[in-house]
């Protein structure tokens, strides 16, 4: 459809009112002529500078960000398209008709598993032209060798995935047979795990296919962007060469309106992120109807893209079109899109030919003699850009040679392309989950399927010959592209750690120094970043380490890491900073360390992740560090942080600050009271709140042995306090307490009366962890003064402590002979009275191991429930109930 449009279509309805139609022709013609006789770079040239004396002389003009509803890339800069171009729409069709097979006998067994067919209709084309000539597989270590390109997958397309991984033998039909139904899957109810095909791409489910989580819909842009980003990181710190690579992500337009998939556009130009190429299916559907109905969103989603920076590719009408336009000498088509809005658009796509021939093409008779020439069945099966193989591949071609940007590609396609008047283009195509025996004949004949009538209806699974041509054609694409996708890997070199000694030993032996355990790890930090010890690949281990902040480091003390590694910028730094002769002075380098995101968690999260699961995607271990305020962790990006598991990451989150009462004066809106209740829902993440730096270098000693030299698929949350106090040294033989969630701190005696017998002195248990430890010593104290004793414990992880208890529940439940004992059961069990638990966090948290505690003792909890306040830290203890006097009171009461 690219030829050029008459130049009467493209000019906007003011210019109807020209006051001088032959100067405005004259300057039309000048820039004809320049093209013509200089090419269009001159052009573009002069038009910049005519730009830029319209904006000194304060005219009020700019250019109009968006273009024609037509194609970016005219016919004649089409690249040949360089496969077998039936054989690509033959497996596309195959493809279209397993997936749909594998939905719909789904929900004929089981009505309630639900899935989606009209998604992946809409969208085969664009991953099949991905899959044929552009997404490269790892090729494996060494010169000259891929690394492997970055595929995010749209998440409701999942089962056009699965479709061909069951034609490349990737899959087998019985695991077709159980989509959505992991639990009753053979392999699951045997033992093996499960292996019924999961409802989006979850690595965690399967764990050897699925490479990134894209579910949660927004999730998957953000992240891409950050991915693309941490391979230039990579490239720029000569870690690793990503060079050749491309991070590719096709998303629906629907999924532009998260907040995440649009908030770092910016980043992604700035950064000059040519290595990235969205592809948006733009089907104009949300799930339940059109995007934009009143509008046009390939329109705003170009000025939006357009105006971040990017490099804007439209896909809009397929090759039945270019005659259309090449005939439209009045500009008539360009005029009639223009004015046509997506829900109208939509109704178009879900009628015939006949409607579209009276209601599009009867508009008007410029129109209609467009349209006489053609059939009823013609127009019906006039294609929109993103079903057009030809036209993808150019579209795609281009993105992969474009440079200094990042490129997003705007396909136009019908959402539940080919499934006629069953779900093509309706208002409930999404849900779409079953078709009558009519609908799938009429599905079958719409894309020439070699089945039956009765193979057609019973829905059966299609699979060539494997001395097809088909089969032998979609094995050559893929060997030739490397291998197969999606796929997950995980080979990668396990990493010597750091003795503890060398970069802790300041804490472990603390010796009463009063410190924060926020500035304490940042000490550890800064011990590690020196470690020079060299480690797989040649690669320090001080190299590994990826520092992020959000916006705080000075905040978190971590100014003199600025000089010591610097921040990562893929420009230097083009400027002389005003602190350039402090010692702390600002540093920012193309080889910098520290990834500074700004004040975006999102950002920060998503790089955290793209750090986190290096040692997967890219066959490297990487071990990032992203401290931020507790509060705007598991609160605020608590979605993403749940993928980020989901993908299986190996890195620390720091929750600085942390607790409701710890960051006196800030109030509300950033206390945290809640992070370790949301932090206990992960499976994979383990999360303590140490009161102590050494209890924090155990922590972290043991959490990097755990993640690089063990290399399991955890990762650990950290809570940090910014409270002075004296750090004790850390007692000896309590290490392993630490690490599985508490130890006994110490003992304080009530009076020594020889007239108080053992059995008649008053005793009470203090649990107490994090910041509020400090109060329970204080409690075990004053209790000691009135004559009673004591046993206080540290509790490190709540959760750990709880996830024990429940796997010795668990295991008693099947009938093990010996399920074992809760850890915090035996802890306790030597120490007498009623258990008192204190945190700077809601109760829930230290209420997870009510069910633990020794029977026959009384268990009373202490939190701080509610909305945070502005006030001291004394002030707020007292507010809540978690200061010393509220804990000697309850002491009292329990024993009472």
């Amino acid at each position: 459809m690219n030829a050029p449009l008459p130049r009467s279509s493209l000019l906007p309805a003011a210019m109807n009112d020209d006051a001088d139609p032959q100067e405005t022709a004259e300057w039309r013609d000048a820039l004809r002529a320049l093209i013509e006789s200089e090419g269009p770079e001159r052009a573009r040239f002069i038009l910049d500078e005519l730009a830029r004396l319209a904006r000194e002389a304060r005219t009020g003009w700019v250019p109009e960000l968006n273009s024609p509803y037509v194609n970016t890339i005219a016919v004649d800069r089409q690249p040949v398209f360089p496969g077998d171009l039936a054989i690509e729409e033959r497996l596309a069709s195959l493809m279209r008709w397993n997936a749909l097979a594998m939905v719909v006998r789904a929900n004929q067994a089981y009505g309630e598993l639900g899935g989606h067919i009209a998604s992946y209709a809409s969208a085969a084309d664009l991953f099949e032209t991905g899959f044929n000539h552009f997404f490269h597989a790892r090729e494996g270590v060494g010169e000259g060798r891929h690394r492997g390109d970055l595929v995010f997958f749209q998440p409701h397309s999942a089962p056009g995935v699965y479709a061909r991984a069951f034609l490349e033998g990737r899959l087998v039909e019985q695991d077709l047979m159980h989509y959505r139904q992991e639990i009753t899957a053979p392999a699951s109810a045997a033992g093996q795990g499960a292996r019924g095909l999961s409802s989006y791409p979850h690595p965690w489910l399967m764990p050897d296919f699925w490479q990134f989580p894209t579910g949660s819909m927004g999730i998957g842009p953000i992240s891409s962007i950050y991915h693309a980003r941490f391979m230039r990181y990579l490239t720029h710190r000569q870690l690793l060469d990503c060079g050749q690579r491309k991070v590719w992500g096709v998303f629906g337009d629907g999924e532009m309106d998260e907040p995440e998939s649009m908030s770092a556009l910016t980043l992604a130009a700035r950064e000059k992120l040519d290595n990235l190429v969205w592809v948006v299916n733009c089907n104009l559907q949300r799930l339940d109807g059109p995007v934009r109905g009143n509008g046009r969103i390939i329109d705003e989603l170009e000025k939006l893209f357009a105006g971040a920076g990017w490099n804007v590719i439209k896909l809009v009408w397929g090759s039945d079109w270019d005659g259309l336009f090449a005939r439209d000498v009045t500009g008539a088509l360009a005029r009639a899109f223009a004015q046509t809005v997506d829900g109208q658009m939509q109704t178009f796509a879900a009628k015939d030919g006949r409607f579209n021939r009276d209601n599009f093409f009867g508009q008007n008779q410029d129109l209609a003699r467009l349209a006489m020439g053609l059939t009823d069945e013609q127009i019906d099966r006039l294609k929109r850009g993103g079903h057009d193989l030809v036209k993808i591949h150019a579209a795609y071609a281009a993105a992969a040679a474009h440079r200094g940007q990042p490129t997003v590609i705007l396909a136009h396609t019908k959402k539940g392309y080919g499934m006629g008047s069953a779900g093509q283009g309706k208002m409930t195509t999404h849900s779409q989950k079953k078709l009558d025996d009519t609908d799938l004949i009429e599905f079958r004949n719409r894309f020439n399927l070699p089945l039956s009538d009765a193979q057609a209806t019973s829905l059966a699974f299609y699979k060539p010959a494997d001395d097809s041509p088909e089969m032998q054609y979609l094995h050559a694409r893929r060997t030739a592209l490397g291998g197969y996708l999606p796929r997950r890997e995980t080979a990668c070199d396990a990493v010597p750690v750091p003795a503890l000694e060398g970069y802790a030993q300041f804490a472990l032996a603390a010796g009463g120094k009063e410190m924060s355990t926020t500035m304490a790890f940042v000490r550890m930090l800064g011990g590690l970043l020196k470690d020079t010890t060299p480690g797989p690949q040649n690669i320090a281990f001080r190299q590994r380490l990826v520092p992020i902040v959000a916006d705080e480091a000075r905040t978190f003390g971590m100014a003199n890491l600025f000089k010591q590694v610097g921040i990562y910028s893929s420009v230097g730094q083009r400027y002389a900073p005003e602190d350039i002769g402090s010692v702390l002075s600002y540093r920012e380098a193309l080889d910098g360390q520290i990834l500074e995101e700004g004040i975006s968690e999102a950002g920060a999260i998503a790089s955290w992740t793209a750090a986190a699961t290096s040692y997967s995607v890219h066959g490297l271990a990487m071990l990032p560090f992203y401290i931020y305020y507790s509060m705007f962790g598991f609160q605020r990006v608590g979605d993403q942080i749940w993928a980020a598991a989901d993908q299986r990451p190996r890195g620390f989150l720091l929750g600085a600050t942390s607790g409701r009462t710890t960051l006196g004066g800030e109030g509300l809106q950033h206390q945290d009271g809640s992070s370790h209740l949301v932090a206990a829902t992960i499976p994979n993440c383990k999360a303590y709140d140490p009161a102590f730096a050494g209890e924090l270098a155990v922590i972290l000693d043991a959490g990097m042995r755990e993640m690089l030299v063990e290399q399991r698929d955890v990762f650990y949350y950290v809570t940090l306090m910014n409270e002075n106090y004296a750090q004790p040294d850390l007692p000896a033989g309590a290490a392993p307490g630490v690490i599985r969630g508490c130890y006994q701190f110490g003992s304080y005696p009530g009076p020594q009366d020889k007239d108080i017998g053992p059995k008649t002195l008053q005793k009470v248990t203090l649990l107490g962890s994090g910041a509020i430890l400090t109060e329970v010593i204080q409690a075990a104290q004053q209790l000691a003064a009135r004559g009673i004793a004591s046993e206080v414990f540290s509790v490190t992880s709540w959760s750990e402590l709880a996830r024990d208890g429940q796997a010795c529940e668990q295991r008693a439940l099947a009938g093990e002979a010996e399920p074992g004992r809760p850890f915090i059961t035996e802890q306790l069990q030597a120490s007498q009275g009623p258990v008192i638990a204190a945190t700077d966090y809601v109760r829930a948290v230290p209420e997870s191991v009510r069910a633990f505690i020794p029977a026959g003792r009384r268990y009373l909890t202490l939190g701080t429930d509610g909305f945070g306040r502005s006030d001291t830290r004394a002030a707020l203890r007292g507010f809540f109930g978690v200061d010393a006097a509220s804990i000697v009171r309850a002491a009292l009461h329990a024993l009472t």
